[in-house]
């Protein structure tokens, strides 16, 4: 077998591999030697099969086998000698392939473009600042009022008081299109809040005004989208008679209030709220240093990238960025999306960091364990309340879905190595700072 360099020109290498006709020839002959004593056939013993009518049955179904195990073998070979690692799947064609013939040596064209190396950096010149923020009285009191807000109960208006958007309305109501009522479009003593959103777009503001007693005759259309068939786009009439108007209610802040939610009592509910809050508060100050970080990396390291790379990644960016802009278009059906001068400045600033972190947790040996994989699924699988199980089956089979999960984990270890060798300074910054420096961040 030989190997024959014709480019190397930057990151762009191309080669000739060339596997003699004899070489093929004896790894058919090794696959039916070692196929043999399992063979069975009409008229022979199990493993008695002449290797000639071996060869003349399965040979020119092994020579493809053959020549496929002949060039992997050839471009594995080739990789582990020179240490190049390619950007992306190396471009393989066979020259001479429709007039290819047994007895012919193959010769197969390679191409492809080599990672670059990457300069090792010095992590002590970064200097980082984080931002560090206390939970404040002022916040979790916030909190701990928004808990009672949401754990609301309601209490009678006055009698002849008129409902309120944000006021609950008890009411009976049932429903007819063109006079027939319609199954599932009846109810009693039904709890309603005005502004929920929780009925048809319509209902609940034709019932703003009503007072307990009223009769309300409620017209509304049912979306075309909605989920019933037979009352999609429809025009319906709920006749509702209003039992009860009644006003929001906070729940008062003491221990109830803390039972109500898991907590033992108020001070113990305000320490599992200080402890969110600043739990999301170093969240938010890791993604400023994150931010920080990458950007000085950025300027810090200079190399040359693979041009497919980068193309690669600035088509994904603009095709991210159109489906942004176009919210509506879920499919992926729409012309040639251009990629722009901007576009490909971010790919290569992402590219290039990209490997540069890979490089570096290479280097430091970073893995992804099983545990870490599986937590990360479980997080994403809540997404799909009901599909838990589908969605764990779809990542096992889906190699692609498991690249997505395991790279931010891996980049977030390496950034803690990267970290870990900076000169990192801490500064107490008030919440509101905090929120600026978030607000700040683009989407790079």
């Amino acid at each position: 077998m030989q190997v024959t360099e014709t480019l190397k020109e930057g990151l762009k290498r191309s080669y000739t591999i060339t596997v003699p006709a004899a070489d093929l020839e004896a790894k058919v002959n090794e696959k039916l030697i070692e196929a043999q004593p399992e063979v069975e056939m009409k008229g022979f013993r199990k493993g008695k099969v002449p290797m000639a009518i071996l060869k003349k049955q399965f040979g020119d179904r092994l020579m493809g086998d053959a020549m496929q195990d002949a060039i992997d073998g050839a471009m594995k070979a080739h990789f582990d000698q020179t240490g190049e690692r390619p950007a992306m799947q190396p471009k393989v064609e066979m020259r001479g392939g429709e007039t290819w013939k047994k007895g012919d040596d193959v010769v197969v064209e390679m191409s492809y473009e080599t990672l670059p190396a990457i300069p090792d950096v010095d992590l002590s010149k970064l200097k980082l600042e984080k931002l560090v923020v206390k939970a404040e009285e002022k916040a979790v009191a916030e909190a701990l009022d928004n808990l009672a807000k949401s754990a609301k109960n309601f209490e009678d208006r006055k009698k002849g008081a008129k409902a309120k958007s944000g006021d609950q309305v008890v009411i009976d109501f049932k429903g007819s299109i063109d006079g027939e009522a319609f199954e599932g479009g009846a109810g009693e003593d039904y709890p309603l809040e005005l502004g929920s959103g929780s009925f048809i777009p319509g209902f609940e503001d034709q019932l703003i005004g009503a007072k307990a007693g009223d009769e309300v005759a409620v017209k509304v259309a049912f979306p075309a989208e909605y989920g019933a068939k037979h009352l999609a786009g429809k025009d319906a009439v709920f006749d509702c008679t209003v039992k009860a108007v009644k006003e929001p209610k906070p729940a008062e802040v003491n221990d109830d209030l803390a039972k109500q939610f898991g907590a033992e009592n108020l001070e113990a509910l305000k320490g599992q709220i200080t402890e969110r809050l600043e739990a999301e508060y170093t969240d938010a100050s890791r993604a400023v240093m994150k931010r920080a970080l990458l950007d000085q990396l950025d300027k810090l390291v200079k190399f040359d990238l693979p041009p497919s790379l980068v193309d690669a990644e600035a088509s994904q960016i603009a095709h991210q960025l159109w489906h942004d802009e176009n919210p509506d278009h879920h499919g992926h059906d729409h012309g040639a999306i251009e990629t722009t001068d901007e576009h490909k400045s971010l790919a290569e600033r992402r590219v290039r960091l990209g490997l540069l972190l890979a490089e570096i947790g290479q280097k430091e040996k970073v893995e992804v364990t099983d545990a870490e994989m599986t937590q990360a699924v479980m997080m994403q699988a809540r997404q799909y309340p009901g599909q838990e199980r589908a969605f764990f089956e779809f990542v096992q089979k889906n190699p692609q879905m498991q690249q997505q999960l395991r790279a931010p984990l891996f980049e977030d270890k390496v950034v803690d190595i990267v970290v870990a060798g900076a000169k990192v300074t801490e500064k107490e910054v008030t919440k509101e700072k905090l929120q600026k420096a978030v607000e700040a961040l683009d989407d790079l």
